[in-house]
């Protein structure tokens, strides 16, 4: 018999947006709660084990899908008009709120997933966190990675994203395994915080007016994997390089090590790397 339960919400966002999302209550005694911030374009199922695992060691966890993306998706993707940038300053900010709603009188805790915990300084509740964790979360800069990777992210930075926007007024990112289709603002967003340095830095005094990543200073632990070619050192040294203030722990994994076959970019929240949890779990009960 499981030790927490798991139920389906909507989130009302400030802009009456509403929200997919899922909720993982213990029935013990709470330790505190986590706010799960999804990688672009991946549904909020895909952390349903990982969320699970928290929820069994005491927990609460709430997981979403961002707006224009699973079932937060209202009408056709190619009208939606959601933006990376409205994922952090409309969507994070809701979800965080509902996390205090349903576990009252606690500690709130951020674990990220790449954008989930890129957009923090977005948030403009971000100062509630006790804490973030985060997996694969780096600027993207393009110019730092690989030759090969480097060709692979100019394809689908700078070829196949405007190519798609034009034709389908979307991006099919799914044509090229990254995730659900992403409406036209995400991608092209995305597209500009790649190319540039310090991922969403490149917007702030044009469309990032007001931001809390000069002034974030919660406790952090930036995880990412060897073998992971997106979120390399060099684009998690330059992601962290946008919060001058952040008390920030590092630590790279290797798959070997944990005799699994990858990690990469995504397997940290996969069940057969069930083993790797331990390390977020370890760093809420330390934080």
């Amino acid at each position: 018999m499981k030790n927490f339960s798991v139920s389906e919400i909507k989130i009302i966002c400030s802009d009456k947006y509403a929200l997919a999302a899922t909720t993982f209550t213990p029935k013990q005694t709470i330790k505190g709660a986590v706010l799960l911030g999804p990688a672009t374009g991946i549904k909020r199922q895909f952390y349903a084990n990982f969320a699970s695992y928290l929820a069994a060691n005491g927990y609460g966890v709430i997981s979403f899908d961002n707006r224009g993306i699973g079932e937060s998706l209202i009408g056709s993707v190619k009208k939606s008009n959601a933006s990376l940038q409205c994922w952090g300053e409309i969507d994070m900010p809701a979800v965080l709120e509902q996390l205090k709603v349903n576990f009252p009188n606690t500690q709130y805790h951020l674990i990220g997933h790449s954008a989930g915990g890129q957009l923090v300084g977005l948030m403009n509740n971000a100062m509630e966190l006790s804490s973030m964790f985060n997996f694969a979360s780096s600027s993207g800069q393009i110019k730092n990675m690989s030759i090969l990777q480097k060709f692979k992210a100019h394809f689908f930075m700078n070829f196949f994203i405007p190519a798609n926007n034009a034709i389908f007024g979307y991006t099919k990112s799914q044509w090229v395994g990254m995730g659900e289709p992403l409406p036209k603002a995400v991608a092209q967003q995305w597209r500009e915080w790649c190319n540039g340095q310090g991922y969403v830095k490149t917007s702030f005094g044009k469309t990032v007016h007001k931001h809390l990543y000069d002034e974030l200073n919660i406790p952090s632990m930036w995880v990412n994997a060897l073998d992971d070619e997106i979120a390399i050192d060099a684009n998690v040294q330059d992601m962290l390089s946008v919060f001058p203030r952040m008390k920030a722990g590092r630590m790279t994994l290797t798959a070997a090590e944990f005799d699994l076959d990858e990690i990469g970019h995504m397997k940290f929240f996969s069940k057969k790397s069930k083993i790797l949890w331990a390390h977020a779990l370890n760093w809420l009960e330390e934080n």
